[in-house]
Formats: structure tokens, C-alpha cells, sequence
């Protein structure tokens, strides 16, 4: 049984950072590229990052490069999502998925996490 469990979502201060995390289980994890979205409240769930499975490629949605850093531990079976100088607009559940293609299209993604809150406060 697959499982991605997200973490470390909260409510922050609009410029402060946040790291989430996204642990990976019942799926050779090396194999996938993985990703984060996010969904606000009465929105579309939209891209924020991906990174291959070789760690060599990453994308970053427009609205984040810049503030945003995806990486992974291929040992440790883990991708993370560091977000830096927070803002309001950045409020959203965030979730991370497992994807046989590397890509920010949201068909390319097999498996979901269920999602973490992250909260930004002006």
C-alpha cells in the first residue's frame, strides 16, 4: 500500500519560512519524480514544484521561484519543500505526489498525500 504522509505545515507570519516534508512508503521511490501542489480554499489545485528522480531536475510554478527550494533523500525515502518569505496568498493545503513522468502536470501523478495546512498571517 502506497503512502505519502505530508508534515510541518502550521500557521507563520507573512514573511517567515516553513519546511515541509513528505515521507514515502510502498513505492520504490527512487523510480518516481515527485511533487508538491497546493489548494486554497474554493481554488484549483495548482503545481508549486517537482524534482526528478535523480534529484539533477527540478521546476518551480512561477508564483514560488525564488522563495521555494524542492528536494529529496532518496535514502531516507523523503521529499521536502522549503518555503521561504511566506505570504498570505500562500495559504493553502499542501500535498505532495509521486509521478511516473517529471512534470507539473497533475495527470502525471499516481499517488497523493492527503495534505498538510499551511497558514500564512499578514
Amino acid at each position: 500500500q502506497v503512502q505519502l504522509v505530508e508534515a510541518g505545515g502550521g500557521v507563520v507570519q507573512a514573511g517567515e519560512s516553513l519546511r515541509l516534508s513528505c515521507a514515502a512508503s510502498g513505492l520504490p521511490f527512487i523510480s518516481y519524480a515527485m511533487g508538491w501542489f497546493r489548494q486554497a480554499p474554493g481554488k484549483e489545485r495548482d503545481f508549486v514544484a517537482a524534482i526528478s528522480w535523480n534529484v539533477w531536475s527540478t521546476f518551480y510554478a512561477s508564483s514560488v521561484k525564488g522563495r521555494a527550494t524542492v528536494s529529496r533523500d532518496n535514502v531516507k525515502n523523503t521529499v521536502y519543500l522549503q518555503m521561504n518569505s511566506l505570504k498570505p496568498e500562500d495559504t493553502a493545503v499542501y500535498y505532495c505526489a509521486a509521478a511516473d513522468i517529471f512534470g507539473a502536470e497533475t495527470g502525471y501523478y499516481k499517488y497523493w498525500g492527503q495534505g498538510t495546512q499551511v497558514t500564512v498571517s499578514s
